[in-house]
């Protein structure tokens, strides 16, 4: 599937006309995005959120440190959020502190397969009671008269755990959700966007590409056009790969990845 990252934005970026202040409370602003899975035969994946907490770590705290953000359902199609698409989820103050961890309560999750008549429910262990806990590394720093931005890379492509086999006769028997998601702070990172053809000059869709530090850090899949797109990546030198099905791999090694900024890289794959 492209990007479709589920991303949570929590903004560090000064407001125009604004400056620090220690007696102010910080602005927070929250916004959704996704990153792939395999979408050629995905219709639709649905999560609906029905409460948001983030955690308040610069202090302690007798009782609970979490900070509720929001207990409005929110229900979101991943689809919708690919390449580099972001959706603003929340847009409020919240006190000034380091916020370490953000926890999301997911009430439903749900698949639809391309030639199935109804969507898949999926099982959502814990999910909606004690909800979905994602680390905030490094942690955020939320000032006074300031705008903090997080964003929560959802990886659909692992989140969704299949149960059957789409080559097997007996097909898909279901989903289990299971979300990995990735916190970055907003603000310290860029995005690498690109275009992907091959030697007749065609665009390529639905083409498989990655990003690794050691680990896959983030992935894409192309769109209709050719187009990919990876935001929210640390500043940091990188290797970019990118594969089609009949498609040689093609990659790129020592990219640089630097705050604020995007960087540009564009593949052509030659068929095997």
């Amino acid at each position: 599937m492209k990007k479709v990252l589920f991303g949570l934005i929590i903004t560090a970026l000064i407001l125009t006309a604004c400056t620090k202040s220690e007696d102010l409370p910080g602005k927070l602003v929250v916004k959704v995005t996704d990153e792939p899975f395999k979408i050629s035969f995905v219709e639709s994946a649905t999560v609906t959120i029905t409460k948001i907490e983030i955690r308040n770590a610069s202090q302690n705290h007798e009782g609970n440190p979490f900070i509720v953000l929001s207990e409005d359902t929110i229900k979101l199609d991943l689809l919708h959020l690919r390449n580099g698409i972001t959706r603003e989820l929340l847009n409020l103050e919240i006190p000034q502190g380091k916020y370490d961890m953000i926890r999301l309560y997911v009430d439903s999750a749900g698949l639809k397969i391309r030639e199935h008549l109804s969507p898949f429910r999926c099982k959502v262990p814990g999910g909606a009671q004690t909800g979905i806990k994602i680390f905030i590394k490094p942690a955020l720093i939320v000032e006074g008269g300031l705008t903090s931005e997080l964003l929560l890379d959802f990886n659909l492509g692992r989140s969704f755990v299949m149960l059957g086999n789409l080559e097997h006769h007996m097909g898909v028997t279901g989903f289990i959700f299971k979300p990995v998601i990735r916190a970055v702070n907003y603000s310290t990172t860029g995005r690498i966007e690109g275009i992907v053809k091959d030697n007749s000059d065609i665009r390529l869709a639905n083409t498989h590409v990655w990003l690794m530090q050691d680990t896959i850090i983030s992935t894409a899949f192309t769109d209709s056009l050719g187009y990919y797109a990876m935001i929210g990546i640390p500043a940091g030198i990188y290797s970019v790969y990118a594969t089609k099905e009949n498609y040689d791999t093609v990659s790129y090694k020592d990219v640089k990845i630097t705050a604020a900024n995007r960087t540009t890289v564009n593949f052509l794959l030659t068929k095997k």
